[in-house]
């Protein structure tokens, strides 16, 4: 209940909806999963288990556009802090191809930043980011840690941002 409440008084983007996983609507569960296979697998042709189980425990964030395919033009998954995780999270950054080069990305990761920020304050943030992001996470104020790795064969680096 605090959380839901913490979550209603976030300002959004207008065309932007953060829900946690048991208030997703069927409709915007098929766009996200349809959003994530169309990009990351399709795409990037990289084969892995997109229903990884994690959706359930995370906050989801989209950016709702009728031109885009099953509406949803862009989308990231988020996780605030735990007693065995102690900072907050946040992966499956995508934008529609076609939405991209528009500066919807930037948003995108803006919006998680900010809202990870107004739930968990004073938490840093850690992602996983490809490795060809890295300059783009950086201007978010994301910093690598660690040695590249592969992942799934795409090649990532961690990146934290400190705590605001």
């Amino acid at each position: 209940m605090v959380l839901r409440q913490a979550l209603t008084g976030l300002r959004l983007p207008s065309n932007a909806w953060l829900v946690p996983f048991d208030a997703l609507s069927v409709d915007r569960l098929y766009a996200a999963m349809a959003l994530r296979q169309i990009v990351f697998v399709v795409e990037q042709a990289c084969v892995y288990l997109d229903a990884d189980g994690k959706d359930r425990h995370a906050l989801h964030l989209g950016f709702d556009d009728a031109s885009a395919p099953n509406g949803l033009a862009a989308y990231a998954r988020m996780f605030l802090p735990t007693a065995d995780q102690p900072f907050s999270v946040f992966g499956r950054v995508i934008t529609a191809p076609t939405h991209r080069k528009a500066g919807l990305g930037h948003r995108l990761v803006a919006t998680c930043n900010a809202c990870l920020d107004a739930l968990a304050p004073g938490v840093e943030t850690h992602i996983a980011a490809q490795l060809y992001l890295e300059r783009f996470y950086a201007g978010h104020g994301f910093t690598s840690v660690g040695t590249p790795y592969l992942e799934d064969d795409i090649p990532h680096i961690d990146m934290v941002r400190p705590p605001r």
